[in-house]
């Protein structure tokens, strides 16, 4: 029973410090996952999502310091219990979320390991049966040192750990494993290989033959019944590729300009998921950063989910006159732990990115002014198959055209601003007569 108990011991330990760490090096993004839980879909306690920060640097830390105290033996009955009562909440939150299909991720190991809801309940199951093994053999755990060192190494656990938590609340994850991370290209990050698995979904029709209703599953197909067709409920069985980014944007009132601002070089992207809540410190570091940034020929723009009024106050309360555009809320949470936070893209590579503590840390040499870009038409014209231009196409005589085709195709439009890096909302084609 000893060696058992000395085995657990050992596996909780290190799991629970891993764990803790790995969530203690981004206590914002595991708030970020308590509001999720908080919410009215998943648990209904929304009143606890403004203390989601608090709770998590709380839980995160206690866990980190409950592994240290139960690999150096340091009160055990009171480690135990404590292991205990948070695996059997844990266990039923996680059973919780995946049988009603709440919440994709736990949040377990942040960003580092995504586990599936299921996965994360046997997880915590297995978690469960050891930390029993060690209820029930809570004493055979003995202080590996002598009762000073042991008091020690628990007090430097708990100050460390608080402190490495605001350390990182103050600048950013020391360790980022998001697909924004320094290094990482956000346009690499949004493709789809060619040959990814897709997602497998089955069909659950619904029939009314002869009175009585009848379900046949297909994978997709219409299926052949006589009956009264009554409804189609879709499930997915096997979860296809999903990119590393998704939901980002870069998006102004009635364009989409995110391929052509990943494509310019020396970009300057100021980042707040919240123009309502930003900093007032961050905010008023805004100025500087603009004057330095264009100075020294940077291209500065802004990136959020607010409003148009909310873009104009800010610009006006803060004397900066860069452009906002639009982009998901959660997905800009991601971009950046921080509300403002700069990055510096070239061509869509994260070459710096820092919080608004740290701008000052940028490091922004002077660059080659670059061209201005030409104003982009709108709509693109082609006669006889040849690309053309709206003041080339209006100096045609009407007598010479054989026909027009206006073409407002999605698909063919993506399709073509994708091979030519373009925005155009629409196609015009002329054909001229012999």
């Amino acid at each position: 029973m000893k060696a058992i108990v000395s085995i657990s011991r050992i596996l909780v330990g290190v799991l629970f410090i891993f764990s803790g760490f790995i969530k203690l090096n981004d206590p914002l993004g595991f708030s970020y996952k308590l509001q999720e839980y908080f919410s009215p879909d998943v648990l209904n306690i929304p009143f606890l999502e403004p203390y989601a920060l608090i709770i998590s640097i709380f839980v995160v830390v206690f866990e980190v310091v409950l592994g240290v105290f139960l690999l150096i033996g340091y009160k055990p009955k009171f480690t135990v219990w404590s292991l205990l009562l948070m695996i059997l909440f844990f266990t039923f939150l996680t059973f919780y979320a995946a049988y009603f299909e709440k919440v994709k991720d736990c949040g377990c190991f942040g960003d580092f390991i995504k586990l599936k809801p299921w996965e994360t309940f046997w997880k915590d199951v297995a978690l469960l049966f050891f930390i029993l093994i060690l209820f029930i053999g809570v004493k055979y755990i003995n202080p590996v040192f002598s009762k000073l060192p042991t008091t020690i190494l628990a007090l430097l656990s708990f100050i460390i750990s608080l402190w490495f938590g605001y350390h990182v609340l103050m600048h950013l994850p020391t360790i980022d494993f998001r697909a924004y991370a320094i290094g990482k290209n956000i346009q690499e990050g949004m493709l789809i290989p060619e040959d990814a698995p897709k997602p497998i979904q089955e069909y659950s029709w619904k029939f009314n033959v002869n009175g009585e209703e009848k379900i046949i599953k297909t994978n997709g197909s219409y299926p052949s019944v006589d009956g009264e067709f009554l409804e189609v409920e879709t499930k997915v069985i096997q979860e296809g590729y999903t990119p590393p980014v998704v939901d980002f944007s870069i998006e102004s009132a009635d364009e989409d300009l995110t391929t052509h601002f990943l494509e310019q070089e020396n970009l300057i992207l100021v980042v707040s998921y919240s123009l309502e809540s930003i900093e007032q410190q961050g905010a008023l570091k805004l100025k500087a950063l603009q004057d330095k940034a264009r100075k020294n020929n940077y291209q500065i723009i802004g990136l959020t989910a607010s409003g148009e009024d909310a873009k104009k106050r800010i610009n006006e309360a803060y004397n900066i006159d860069f452009n906002w555009y639009l982009c998901d809320e959660k997905a800009l949470k991601t971009v950046v732990r921080s509300n403002p936070g700069v990055l510096e893209l070239d061509k869509g590579l994260v070459q710096q990115k820092v919080h608004w503590n740290d701008i000052e840390d940028l490091k922004l040499p002077k660059v080659a002014k670059q061209p201005e870009p030409k104003k982009a038409e709108e709509i693109a014209y082609f006669v006889n198959g040849e690309p053309s231009t709206k003041v080339e196409v209006e100096a045609i005589d009407s007598a010479n055209i054989e026909s027009v085709n206006v073409i407002k195709d999605s698909v063919q439009i993506k399709e073509l601003n994708a091979l030519n890096k373009t925005t155009y909302k629409g196609i015009i084609e002329i054909e001229l007569k012999d």
